[in-house]
Order: structure tokens, then sequence, then C-alpha cells
């Protein structure tokens, strides 16, 4: 019969979906809804675990209610209204979705970061950088914490880096949106983001602000909170002896730098190959 419905073309043999064509739809008593939304309207933080109790159901169909009314949009929805200082005002907080790229399993380009530190009750924040194929690291300090700092910070970071940054993954902190996005994107850098409460995925730069703070921060707190100039001298020679001199152990106790210039590819040069020695 499938063959004759398909004038005899061998296709009509093919596998179809056995999914039925008519499906149950779940019944629920409307005064079971009126119930829920009256619940969720009154207290909009309620869970699914604590309707299924005041309601008598199971937890299951609860989350499958609170789905169903949700699709329908018939859930009360949540306002975060906020009060402006001048005026004294409220008025409701609406933020836009702003979708973010996330780094392929393929790692590559830097990781950023910032390190906080409270010496004497006073803030200090330090940008640091990393590069995942040499470990190239850069690091500078700011007495303040905004997305044009770390702007300034990026532009230090391309200067000084001795090959083109492409991307860079940062986490979600206020100071890496804003004018740290848009010099990424007047630079042509890839901008990616972690995940929330996901540390680990930045796990190569926590890594270096451990060995940062162990080895430099400790040791120059006093300085850290009297004289941000002079400390940032300071870490740009300790950042020297790490890129120049210090041994890593990931890439077989070759300093970053070297282990840069080492997987230089090999260009032919025809400069003076006519001169001979006297």
């Amino acid at each position: 019969r499938a063959l004759l419905a398909a004038q005899g073309k061998i296709t009509g043999l093919d596998r179809r979906s056995t999914a039925p064509k008519r499906r149950r739809t779940r019944v629920v008593p409307l005064e079971l809804h009126e119930r829920i939304i009256a619940l969720r309207r009154d207290h909009d933080r309620i869970g699914k675990a604590k309707i299924a109790t005041l309601c008598d159901i199971s937890e299951s169909k609860a989350g499958r209610i609170l789905s169903d009314l949700k699709k329908r949009g018939l859930l009360p929805q949540r306002r975060k209204v906020s009060v402006q200082g001048h005026t004294g005002r409220m008025h409701e907080r609406k933020r836009p979705m702003v979708k973010k790229l996330r780094r392929p399993k393929e790692k590559h380009g830097l990781e950023i970061d910032t390190v906080v530190r409270f010496v004497g009750g006073t803030k200090r924040y330090i940008y640091t950088a990393i590069n995942l194929a040499d470990r190239f690291a850069f690091a500078g300090t700011y007495t303040s914490h905004s997305s044009a700092t770390a702007a300034d910070f990026l532009a230090k970071l391309v200067d000084v880096a001795p090959f083109r940054i492409a991307e860079i993954q940062t986490d979600n902190g206020s100071e890496f949106a804003h004018h740290f996005h848009d010099a990424c994107l007047s630079l042509r850098i890839r901008h990616y983001h972690s995940y929330p409460r996901c540390p680990k995925m930045n796990g190569t730069v926590e890594r270096f602000n451990r060995t940062l703070s162990e080895d430099f921060i400790r040791h120059h707190l006093p300085l850290l909170r009297e004289n941000v100039p002079r400390f940032n001298d300071a870490l740009i020679d300790w950042l020297l002896w790490y890129n120049t001199e210090r041994p890593h152990a990931s890439l077989g106790m070759v300093p970053p730098l070297r282990y840069y210039v080492n997987s230089l590819p090999v260009e032919e040069c025809q400069m003076w190959w006519t001169r001979t020695a006297d």
C-alpha cells in the first residue's frame, strides 16, 4: 500500500514516524489552576515543592502545571522596581537580555580576570591576563573598578603582547562590559564570557592569580596601599622575570617568552648571502 501510494517509488518504503496522531492532553481542574495562579500572585517566589504541599498534589504534577501556565502566559510576571535618588519616584527596572558568546571547547586566546585586595581599609584592583598557548602573562593595578579601567588595561595589553590578540575570555563582571566590550569591538577582538559561578572555565588565569598573590602581592602590600604607580613599576619587573626567566612546568620548564620564540616558524633569510668572511 505504501509503495502504491508513492506511485512505485522505492522511497515510499522508508521508515516513517510512528508517533500517534491523537495524543492525550493534560486535564487539570479549573479550581486547581486558579489556586496555583492565586498563590503565585500573592507569593511570586514560591516554588513547586511548596505549591504541591499546599494543593495536596505531587511535586512533579505541580511543576508540569506551572510549566503549562507559563507557556500560556497566565502566571503573574515578576517586576523589579527601584527608586530614583533625585526624584524619589519608583520605576520598573527593565534589563534587556544580551546574548553572550561562549568559548568553544578548543581553548585559544587569553583569559582575563580581576584580583581584589583590601589593604588597610582601601580597595585595590589588579587586572591579570595570561595567554593559553605560551603562558605569556601581564597585569596592572588600578584604584577604581570600572569598564573604563578594564579598557585601559586591554589597550596596554595589546601594546605589550608579542603577538596579535584575536580572542579573550572573561567572567561576567561589570568591569568587562560597556567600555571594555566596545574596546574589544574596535580592536577586532572576539570577547567570550564564562558561565556564571563557574571559575574553572578561567582556570588558567585563576592559577596565575594564585602565583601572583603568593610570589609578589603579599610581599608588596604596603606599597600597594600607599603608592600604586611604584607598585606597578615593581610589578612590571616581576612580570619581566616571570615571562623571561621563570621556568614554567606546563611548558617543559621553559619561560613563556622563550617558548614563544622557539615556536615561531623558521623563515628563510637571504640577506648578506653573498657576503663571505675576509
